[in-house]
């Protein structure tokens, strides 16, 4: 927003009318030693100081200012955040309960109200985590059923790449297809070509709405939801949200008709068998109800697609900006694995090429501010008093290049993950998948795709920039969205061998 723009009168009526209805759940400072902040404005909190696009750059610019553990008002939402890897593991590590609640984010809240794993709280959430995590371990996640149907993706990524025979292209829509496939695969039973038709509609919805959800549109909805007739952006990502419904609606009720409970096929075959006992006990208040099946299956559906395919889009963009360390890995590959395709035991063998997929992921930072989390409890941390039902952002970004913990912060420098000898180290201040009970549940899963799909990226090809643009032309700022991937861009894949 330009807050240089004449304000309508009755934006300003709404906002204050938000404002005052708001007042009631403001904090008394009275009595408590509550986390300092910039002072707020009336109506607006701090938005004047924020930048709307990239906020966790301006919390950055905060914490060093107030400290580790601050309060800004965004809007009439009172909001702490938690920087540094010290403070964000004390709350949730050492913490976990009471950090262990989601916020209620409202573009959200208003068409999953509790439901699924990543937003909802109490009981349904651990109902809902629980069983989602026994299922994705049930259909091969960490285990080499599921290695080996991402090395099958690989050679039908490796064949995309090759059609292009060198010439430059764009890598989003396969990367999002190449890793969607396999989450895909657990909940669906199947994988889809890249270029399947109702496959690219899927994968451009999810896209776009983790787009829309960082927007300053989107921000500016969460904190004032009766705003949401002058906003664009909302509208989209509810309009996208539910023809994402539609499509898992249909999808499950393809997979209730030809059920078989002793032949699962798949994560939703699984829910669905949970659903059938449920419905045999006679239970009115279950979990296992179509509202939680549609929410979770999306939830994995975002989360397994977009931040694994972001963080491969930053690899390669990293490797084309320092050809110096792509030969180191392709080096080591070739020593340790050869020609042979590689697989997850060669990766204790491979440091190098381990280190580097670390600092991929630490340096992209693809989700800097973290969901927001909330207070299940009244807490005390590093002194100050933060009240049950608090809004929480773990600032990830601060972790991620806290000086005090990485040699170069704000350098891609593989070496933070390896010692003197050369040999990986692990580094407690690695936190890409959150920590403590909120922790991605997809994690191991991640980190088989990232390693398996960049190594065999690698060993087949050389990335370049496209002609006519340099190793100093390609821009690392992150783009703006919910997971921040990198700026459009084109690469040459030339084929090693």
């Amino acid at each position: 927003m330009d807050w240089t723009e004449p304000i309508p009168a009755l934006f300003l009526f709404i906002l204050m009318i938000t404002f005052v209805l708001k007042l009631g759940i403001f904090w008394n400072k009275s009595s408590q030693n509550l986390p300092p902040g910039p002072r707020p404005l009336p109506l607006i909190g701090n938005l004047h100081i924020m930048d709307l696009k990239r906020p966790y750059r301006t919390m950055l610019k905060l914490s060093k200012q107030y400290g580790p553990v601050f309060s800004i008002q965004m809007g009439p939402q009172k909001t702490v955040v938690l920087a540094g890897y010290e403070t964000v593991k004390e709350a949730l590590v050492n913490q976990a309960d009471a950090f262990a609640d989601r916020s209620i984010i409202p573009i959200l809240q208003d068409l999953a109200p509790g439901f699924g794993v990543t937003l909802s709280n109490g009981e349904n959430w651990k109902v809902m985590r629980r069983f989602a995590l026994s299922t994705l371990r049930d259909y091969g996640m960490g285990k080499r059923t599921i290695e080996d149907r991402i090395v099958e993706e690989c050679s039908v990524l490796i064949k995309k790449f090759e059609s292009y025979e060198g010439n430059p292209f764009e890598t989003n829509t396969i990367m999002n297809a190449a890793v969607a496939n396999i989450i895909v695969a657990i909940l669906l039973g199947k994988r889809f070509d890249y270029e399947d038709p109702t496959f690219i509609r899927l994968l451009k919805l999810i896209n776009e709405n983790i787009r829309l959800f960082g927007s300053s549109s989107v921000t500016l909805y969460n904190m004032f939801p009766t705003l949401g007739f002058l906003l664009g952006a909302p509208k989209n990502f509810t309009q996208n949200r539910a023809e994402l419904f539609a499509f898992i609606n249909a999808t499950f009720l393809k997979h209730l008709r030809d059920l078989d409970e002793n032949d699962q096929r798949s994560f939703i075959d699984s829910f669905l068998i949970q659903q059938q006992e449920e419905e045999k006990k006679n239970k009115t208040n279950g979990y296992f109800h179509n509202e939680n099946l549609k929410n979770v299956v999306l939830n994995l559906l975002a989360a397994g697609m977009e931040t694994t395919s972001t963080t491969l889009r930053w690899g390669l963009l990293l490797m084309m900006k320092h050809p110096e360390i792509q030969i180191k890995v392709q080096e080591e590959i070739a020593m340790v694995v050869g020609s042979s395709q590689p697989r997850i035991e060669h990766r204790t063998k491979m440091p190098y090429t381990d280190a580097v997929v670390h600092e991929i992921q630490r340096f992209a930072n693809i989700v800097p501010t973290n969901l927001p989390l909330a207070t299940a409890t009244d807490v005390t941390l590093n002194g100050y008093f933060i009240p049950k039902g608090t809004h929480v952002i773990p600032l990830l970004s601060s972790v991620l290049h806290d000086e005090s913990q990485w040699e170069k912060p704000h350098k891609f420098y593989p070496e933070h993950f390896l010692n003197s000898e050369g040999k990986f180290v692990k580094r407690d201040a690695f936190m890409p998948f959150s920590a403590g009970r909120r922790a991605c549940l997809g994690e191991t899963l991640a980190k088989m795709e990232l390693f398996l799909f960049f190594t065999s990226l690698l060993q087949r090809f050389t990335f370049q920039p496209p002609p006519g643009t340099s190793q100093e032309d390609l821009d690392l700022t992150p783009a703006v969205g919910g997971v921040t991937p990198p700026m459009p861009h084109q690469l040459c894949a030339l084929t090693r061998f």
